[in-house]
């Protein structure tokens, strides 16, 4: 049985969705062929290393717009898919999933692409690749109601987390096929050295349009990082990502906006902070920072989100900002041993393509 991905965004790895999307085409091209049928929304091309895959084929969709698109839209909005979702849903969408092969898996990515397949799912293969559980961070009727037809829709869901699975069972019962499919990175593919520059620079990539981020970033700079600067004056915060609207007042805080080479940001970095307090999945910028060999100290709730890892061995964790800014100091000041090395070894056991494409190949869940 051959694959065929769709999704409602360009698959490339300008954010956090579109990293998990494309750690996953990769896990798939490791086991076989995959077709990915992609509409260009949230701009950009494809990934590089996606185009340039033999085994990866990619076909663009160029959704019409006018009477038959907004019909389309209204019809997945009629079966229950909320505006958000259904408005994705086109002809040119639905005609795709309708010419598959019957011997051809479908594999949803994200809720558009489900409300769009909802009416065949029941009729073949199909995957919903989750992103997380909406509906557990948004108490919204039409939005429970909807995932519990994509769960019980389809032939399995792949989740980001066990705690998603449970939020899943918990909404939609537990005779659901469900597989856990974390968040992965190529980590053979991400540069790594084995020493930091000693420069007192912790790092925040993040995308901060996503609530979440912000959170963080407002406890990260208000909370954690003048208990920083009581130990060490000279530490510098770097903040990467998009979204930003504000600059914190203190210029010891390096608000970098979006860059072209995060390499040289991550390569300049002692420190990865995680200060998530909220937000579900796992963070692909920790799992991407453990990939790279650098220390990543974050928060408890952040830290709960890797679920293989164990803090103070692969990373380290506080449940406060006393705590957090403590661990901070303690890399910020070359003390972390060998704690990136752990963390780029479990990166590579758990959470890489390669630990996906063989975790694919494992028999369906019961």
């Amino acid at each position: 049985m051959s694959d065929l991905l769709l999704t409602s965004y360009v698959p490339n790895r300008t954010t956090g969705r579109g990293l998990r999307t494309c750690g996953v085409i990769a896990a798939l091209a490791r086991r076989g062929p995959v077709e990915v049928a992609w509409v260009p929304f949230g701009g950009g091309e494809p990934a590089h290393d996606l185009i340039e895959d033999g085994r990866i084929s990619l076909r663009r969709i160029d959704s019409s717009r006018g009477p038959r698109r907004l019909l389309a839209a209204l019809l997945a909005t009629s079966r229950g898919a909320p505006w958000d979702h259904s408005k994705a849903v086109s002809p040119e969408v639905i005609a795709t999933i309708r010419g598959a092969a019957a011997d051809v898996r479908l594999i949803l990515d994200g809720p558009s692409m489900a409300a769009a397949a909802l009416p065949l799912a029941r009729r073949r293969e199909a995957v919903f690749l989750s992103h997380n559980v909406d509906s557990a961070f948004r108490d919204m009727p039409r939005l429970r109601s909807f995932e519990r037809r994509v769960f019980r829709g389809v032939r399995e869901s792949w989740m980001c987390t066990r705690a998603d699975m449970s939020a899943a069972r918990e909404l939609a019962g537990d005779d659901i096929g469900l597989r856990l499919v974390p968040n992965v990175v190529d980590v053979a593919a991400l540069p790594h050295a084995a020493e930091r520059p000693g420069k007192q620079v912790a790092l925040f990539v993040g995308d901060f349009t996503y609530r979440p981020n912000q959170e963080g970033l407002a406890y990260l700079v208000d909370e954690v990082m003048p208990l920083v600067w009581r130990e060490l004056p000279e530490a510098i915060l770097n903040v990467v990502g998009r979204g930003v609207e504000t600059p914190p007042a203190d210029p010891r805080v390096h608000v970098l906006g979006f860059v072209d080479d995060l390499d040289a940001e991550y390569a300049r970095a002692d420190a990865v902070a995680v200060p998530l307090l909220s937000g579900g999945g796992s963070p692909l910028k920790f799992i991407e920072a453990l990939a790279r060999g650098l220390p990543v100290v974050a928060t408890s709730h952040a830290a709960a989100l890797i679920e293989d890892g164990r803090a103070g061995e692969h990373f380290l964790a506080a449940p406060d900002a006393q705590g957090f800014a403590a661990a901070l100091v303690t890399v910020l000041s070359g003390k972390a041993g060998e704690l990136g090395l752990r963390g780029r070894e479990l990166a590579q056991r758990s959470l890489s393509v390669d630990s996906l494409a063989a975790q694919l190949g494992d028999p369906a869940p019961v």
